[in-house]
């Protein structure tokens, strides 16, 4: 079995630290644990790992946010894997700091990559891993809010998260979506 998982976030050391791209940063600390480097190709940094007899390409589009779709269809192509089996990471103001959850299918939430995604694909049915990163700005800074770094106190939680969504990634490729929910969500 394949699986393409993607974390959402901006290229470049500009955005590194920032909130928006809390997709990267899971998929960084997942190749670092699974002995892996991302290589940069078409539309993405890629690399792929292989867990429990499945094969996951793991990307970070080089398309920036607004057009993430275009790296996820390109990958989803390449690699002939099928949307239910694709999962995508992603930051969620809607969502407090750290909470974690999974959903099998649902609305962009105002959220450009998943707009683009969703354009692209031409369906809202696919996995995503919203990772809460809070609300905390005021009326019509969210922008600056998710492009901006972490506080010092989420900074020191972020480890402990991060890893909770890694094991996400593993449920969602070993034992399904559904299961994975169940045994995950709002931990």
């Amino acid at each position: 079995m394949k699986y393409l998982i993607v974390g959402l976030g901006n290229p470049g050391s500009k955005y590194e630290n920032t909130r928006h791209n809390i997709g990267f940063k899971v998929l960084d600390a997942f190749t670092k644990e699974q002995e892996v480097t991302f290589s940069t190709e078409r539309h993405a940094d890629v690399t792929t790992a292989k867990f429990k007899g499945r094969t996951l390409v793991l990307i970070k589009p080089n398309t920036f946010m607004n057009l993430s779709g275009k790296a996820v269809n390109y990958w989803m192509q390449q690699e002939n894997i099928a949307k239910e089996n694709i999962l995508i990471i992603t930051d969620d103001i809607a969502l407090p700091f750290g909470k974690l959850r999974m959903k099998g299918k649902g609305s962009d939430g105002g959220h450009n990559g998943l707009k683009d995604i969703q354009a692209v694909l031409t369906t809202a049915q696919y996995a995503r891993l919203r990772f809460g990163v809070g609300n905390d700005f005021h009326p019509g800074r969210q922008s600056d809010y998710v492009l901006g770094e972490w506080d010092s106190d989420q900074q020191a939680a972020l480890p402990e998260r991060i890893d909770t969504a890694i094991e996400f990634i593993k449920g969602f490729a070993t034992i399904g979506l559904a299961r994975t929910m169940s045994n995950w969500n709002n931990k």
